[in-house]
C-alpha cells in the first residue's frame, strides 16, 4: 500500500517518476480521483473494459468486486452479461465457454474458491483463452481463515497462466485494465492478485481514467477461432502420448515469449495514465548490501525500514515483483547483483521443500547466473498476520550479522 514510502514517489516506475512526468500534466486533467477499495477498483476497471461475460461465485474477501459488478449490471452501467453462478468451477467453465465463443470474459475468485475452480485453470491455460481473473489472496483452510497471504495461487502457480501482483489499489486497477490486452495479444489467461482486506478492504485514492479512454485502450478483443465459426470448429479434444507433449511446449514457449507483449501494453497505458510499472520495482537497491525480495502490499512496510536503516549504516533496499509468471529473472538479478544478502519474502509455504515459492524461484534464478549469495528464505504473514516496519528492521539486521548461506525459517513478528 502507500503507507510509508511508495515506489519511486509514487510513480511506480524502476526510474521514478523521470517518465511518467513526461505525460503526467496532460493526463491529470482527464482523470477522476476517487476513494476506492480494492474491489470497488477492480470492479470499476472490470465495468470500464469492454467486458462481454462475468461469471462469478462470491467469496470473502472477493465479494465485493461481484457485488459491484452486478450493482452496474443493474443499473446499465455495466453493458455486458452477468452469469450469477453455483460455485467457482462453474464461474470458470463459464468463463472458458464464452471465450471459447469470442467473447471477452472476467471472473474473481479467492481461497477456497481457487482450489475449487483448481481443474478449469488448466483447461483455460490449455486452450489458450485470454481471459482474465482477480484474485483476492487468502489463507486456505485448515483452520478457517478468511485474512490474506498466497497460499491460495502459489497453489495455482504452474497452471500456465500469467500472474501479476498489485501493491495498491490504484495498481490493482490498473493491472486489471492491463490485463485484458496482454492476454489478447499473448493468448493466455491472466490473474491479477491484490491481497485479502489489506488491498481489498482498504480505500485509498484512485485516479481512474475516463471510461471512453479505458474503452479506447482495450478495445475489442481480436478475432481468433470460435466456437461460431463456419464451419464449426472443436476445442479441447482428445490428445495422446505422439502428440500431447507438443502442446505443452507450445504453452511454455507462449509463456516465455509474454515479457514483450507485457511490456509493450504497460507502455501504452503509460502514455495514456501517466503511470509506469514493469516487473520489478527497485527502491534503494542499487547500493545495498542486503535486498528485500517481495511480492504485494508488503513493499512499502519494508521500504520504510530500508530507508530508516541507512542512518544506523544498514544499507538495505527492496525490490517488489510485479509480474511472478512469466518469472522476470533477468530483471531481479539486475536488481540485487550487488548485493550481499537476499531476504526472500513468502507468504505461503511449499511444505517439504528446500525453499518456498519466490525463494525457490529466486535461488534458481541465482543458480542459473552463476552468483553465489547468502540467501534468507522467509515464511510471514500467513493468514493475514502483520507485518510491520520493526518486523522489516529486524529481518534486515539478522541478515547483516555473519550465518549461513542459506536459512529457512518462519517469522512471527516481535512481541
Amino acid at each position: 500500500m502507500r503507507a510509508g514510502l511508495p515506489n519511486q514517489g509514487d510513480r511506480h516506475g524502476p526510474r521514478g517518476g523521470e517518465r511518467a512526468m513526461e505525460v503526467q500534466q496532460r493526463v491529470d486533467s482527464g482523470l477522476s480521483r476517487a476513494f476506492l477499495t480494492g474491489d470497488d477498483a477492480v470492479a470499476h476497471a472490470v465495468r470500464q473494459s469492454n467486458v462481454d461475460l462475468v461469471a462469478a461465485y462470491p467469496i470473502t474477501p472477493q465479494t465485493v468486486i461481484v457485488e459491484r459488478i452486478a450493482e452496474f449490471a443493474a443499473n446499465g452501467k455495466f453493458k455486458g452479461e452477468f452469469v450469477p453462478v453455483e460455485s467457482e468451477h462453474s464461474a470458470m467453465s463459464a468463463c472458458i465457454g464464452g471465450a471459447l465463443t469470442g467473447a471477452r470474459v472476467f471472473t474473481a475468485t479467492a481461497s477456497q474458491g481457487l482450489a475449487l475452480m483448481h481443474e478449469m485453470l488448466y483447461a483455460a491455460s490449455g486452450l489458450r483463452l485470454p481471459i482474465v481473473m482477480a484474485v483476492a489472496n487468502r489463507a486456505l483452510n485448515s483452520p478457517l481463515n478468511i485474512h490474506g497471504d498466497h497460499s491460495d495461487i502459489m497453489g495455482s502457480r504452474d497452471s500456465g497462466w500469467i500472474l501479476l501482483f498489485a501493491e495498491n489499489v490504484e495498481e490493482a486497477y490498473d493491472r486489471v485494465i492491463q490485463a485484458f490486452r496482454i492476454a489478447e495479444a499473448v493468448n493466455l489467461p491472466v490473474a491479477v492478485n491484490l491481497d485479502g482486506f489489506t488491498l481489498t478492504h482498504s480505500a485509498e485514492v484512485v485516479r481512474m481514467l475516463p471510461d471512453d479512454a479505458v474503452e479506447s485502450f482495450v478495445g475489442r478483443p481480436p478475432r481468433r477461432p470460435t466456437l461460431l465459426d463456419d464451419p464449426p470448429k472443436s476445442f479441447g479434444l482428445m490428445s495422446l502420448p505422439d502428440t500431447y507433449q507438443f502442446f505443452k511446449e507450445d504453452q511454455q514457449r507462449a509463456m516465455e515469449g509474454a515479457p514483450p507483449a507485457i511490456r509493450a501494453v504497460e507502455e501504452a497505458y503509460r502514455k495514456i495514465s501517466g503511470r509506469e510499472y514493469g516487473p520489478v520495482k527497485r527502491f534503494l537497491s542499487d547500493d545495498a548490501d542486503i535486498v528485500m525480495v517481495m511480492l504485494g502490499s508488503y513493499a512499502g512496510t519494508a521500504r520504510v525500514a530500508a530507508a530508516q536503516l541507512r542512518s544506523e549504516g544498514i544499507r538495505a533496499g527492496v525490490v517488489s515483483l510485479g509480474w511472478y509468471r512469466p518469472f522476470p529473472a533477468d530483471e531481479l538479478l539486475r536488481a540485487v547483483e550487488g548485493a550481499d544478502s537476499i531476504v526472500v519474502m513468502d507468504r505461503s509455504v511449499s511444505y517439504g521443500a528446500s525453499a518456498h515459492p519466490l525463494a525457490s524461484d529466486v535461488m534458481a534464478a541465482l543458480y542459473k547466473a552463476g552468483l553465489r549469495k547468502r540467501v534468507l528464505s522467509v515464511v510471514y504473514g500467513l493468514g493475514g498476520r502483520w507485518f510491520t516496519e520493526e518486523d522489516a528492521k529486524r529481518l534486515f539486521r539478522h541478515a547483516a550479522e555473519p550465518g549461513p548461506d542459506f536459512e529457512s525459517f518462519f517469522y512471527y513478528g516481535g512481541d
